[in-house]
């Protein structure tokens, strides 16, 4: 069942997100070669804690971090570890932050030190297929509009999809209907309608798309051992076009 928020309940995400991409303005000042992203975790974890917030996905299913931390080929869910983060990676920080009872939920992948030209062209690639995305996400459109308008532009620049993950509805749960795929056909799949509120977050390969899961039953890295990059937002479908709700 999709539920759709009334304006009061998307005033309460929203102010979640600003707290959230506040959260990953903060991070982008700690990102340099060295710095753990277990640093990086805690950090969040007191971070949302001195503003009233606490960390959704710590104690989901188990999970016991505030964050996910994909460094290089890990595609998505990530544990936060103790091993220094070196010039030339990318890793990208995902989080839910629960204020007052609204979600937000966003990801962002961070250079380290420099990078290479294929990688920079990675990561705006991956950023600009969030975007063209949003686009897409107007009342009367279909989910199939969002996931061709990211699959047409990545593939024409010759990176990859990720298929095994998705973007979803949000609030009062993590996860809810609908699922929001990175790929597809225009004009298929469920309508948008004012008040949904979902998550774009397309997962972006320099190789193939397909993905291997690790032995922790969480984290998904690429099969090829190539790059791998994830830019996320929230997004309120309204009358008027859709609202970023944790932009930065």
């Amino acid at each position: 069942m999709i539920i759709r928020k009334s304006e009061r309940e998307i005033l309460k995400m929203k102010e979640a997100g600003e707290l959230l991409a506040n959260c990953h303005k903060e991070i982008a000042k700690m990102i340099r070669p060295g710095v753990t992203t277990l640093e990086i975790d805690q950090f969040v974890d007191k971070y949302l804690e001195e503003h009233g917030a606490t960390p959704e996905q710590k104690g989901y299913k188990g999970y016991e971090f505030a964050t996910c931390s994909s460094i290089n080929d890990e595609i998505c869910h990530g544990f936060p570890r103790s091993t220094p983060l070196q010039n030339g990676d990318i890793v990208t920080i995902d989080m839910v932050v629960n204020l007052n009872g609204g979600l937000a939920d966003s990801a962002w992948t961070y250079a380290v030190g420099e990078i290479n030209h294929e990688t920079k062209r990675l990561l705006e690639v991956t950023e600009n297929a969030l975007y063209k995305a949003i686009e897409q996400s107007q009342v009367g459109n279909r989910v199939g509009d969002i996931g061709h308008a990211i699959q047409s532009y990545v593939e024409g620049e010759n990176f990859s999809v990720v298929r095994d993950f998705t973007g979803h509805g949000i609030g009062p749960s993590i996860h809810e209907e609908p699922s929001i795929l990175h790929f597809g056909n225009p004009g298929k799949g469920i309508r948008l309608k004012e008040g949904m509120v979902i998550t774009i977050e397309p997962m972006v390969n320099v190789g193939a798309w397909q993905s291997k899961m690790d032995d922790n039953g969480w984290t998904a890295r690429t099969i090829d051992g190539k790059l791998s990059a994830q830019f996320e937002h929230t997004i309120a479908i309204t009358k008027d076009g859709p609202i970023i709700l944790t932009q930065q």
